[in-house]
């Protein structure tokens, strides 16, 4: 049986979107649910794998890494087939770069590639010395975030 969302599970998430750090009392009291509610139903929710982690939003100036670019990168299938790869396995490589903040497998281009680092000179190393040198990549084409959120 799949387990489909209500109104007070809705009210729960949309709490936690915002303020994943809130305890268990301080989103009963955004929410006017009794504690034990937001307890029980927060375990079904995980255990459904509709909740899949708690994470935090860093500030990326504050860390050191405020050049943030946007990498579509196209795949080389024939050198994936060679080399027994997928684009999953694709992503799932890039996704294990230090300065990966996030990539996916996305239509109209191969993937995506979120990244995060200090300032253009490191981009340019990332880009052209480790990225771009990745089996299974054929071209890359950057959009660099001028203001971002």
């Amino acid at each position: 049986m799949t387990y489909s969302l209500d109104e007070k599970d809705q009210k729960i998430l949309d709490v936690l979107c915002e303020h994943a750090e809130y305890t268990t009392r301080q989103i009963a009291k955004k929410t006017l649910l009794p504690a034990t509610t937001i307890h029980h139903r927060i375990r079904r929710m995980k255990q459904e794998g509709i909740i899949k982690k708690f994470t935090v939003e860093l500030d990326s100036e504050k860390t050191g890494k405020g050049f943030v670019a946007y990498v579509l990168i196209s795949a080389s299938l024939p050198t994936l087939k060679q080399k027994k790869k997928t684009q999953y396995d694709l992503a799932d490589e890039i996704r294990k770069l230090p300065f990966v903040e996030r990539a996916d497998i996305v239509s109209g281009y191969d993937l995506v590639a979120i990244i995060a680092v200090k300032d253009v000179r490191e981009f340019d190393t990332v880009l052209l010395q480790k990225l771009q040198l990745i089996e299974g990549i054929d071209k890359t084409q950057s959009l660099i975030v001028i203001h971002g959120q």
